[in-house]
């Protein structure tokens, strides 16, 4: 395992990387978000998270940002599995997908893989705009036992979400936020 703050790549030029995420996931029209807001646009996640070299940029910009002291990743299902995956490839750090509730079957656990009472966990997430599902994947490890360090995400869409965080003791860095993208 390396240390989350060593990265053999260079840090992604952001202006380019805001430029790319933008060409590829920002869409303009009526939406509702998941938090039940309504948006001029939209990020759509799986966009960004389908292309390979979009991708591999974002989870190296992403190991850029870890705090030194993180030894796990944890990624919400579905919207972050990717994400948390190619985040861990870079940095070889080992990861849980946290469930939005426990399944009804098998072992019926909220967090799938490995989780060690005391690991020091950055939540992954792609875009926050109130925190709620940020919040609630945090919870989630707190009371499995591990200790949310940072939250990390890849756009914060500047609507509230960095207060929410951080008024619930929890540090946010973004890798973007909405007034770095083009459009």
């Amino acid at each position: 395992m390396t240390d989350a703050a060593d990265t053999s790549e260079p840090a992604p030029d952001l202006k380019r990387l805001a430029a790319d995420v933008a060409r590829v996931a920002l869409l303009h029209g009526e939406f509702v978000l998941s938090s039940g807001r309504r948006s001029a646009y939209y990020l759509d996640k799986y966009r960004f998270e389908t292309e390979p070299a979009l991708l591999r940029a974002i989870a190296r910009g992403l190991a850029h940002r870890l705090a030194p002291d993180v030894t796990r990743l944890a990624g919400p299902e579905l919207g972050a599995v990717a994400l948390v995956a190619a985040l861990a490839l870079e940095t070889e750090l080992p990861f849980v997908i946290v469930r939005r509730a426990a399944k009804d079957h098998g072992r019926s656990r909220e967090i799938e893989g490995v989780l060690t009472p005391g690991d020091e966990v950055a939540v992954v997430v792609d875009v926050i705009t109130t925190g709620g599902q940020a919040l609630a994947a945090a919870e989630r490890i707190q009371r499995a036992g591990g200790r949310v360090v940072q939250i990390l995400a890849v756009v914060d869409r500047e609507e509230g979400g960095r207060a929410a965080i951080e008024a619930a003791g929890y540090r946010l860095n973004s890798l973007l936020q909405r007034s770095d993208l083009p459009g």
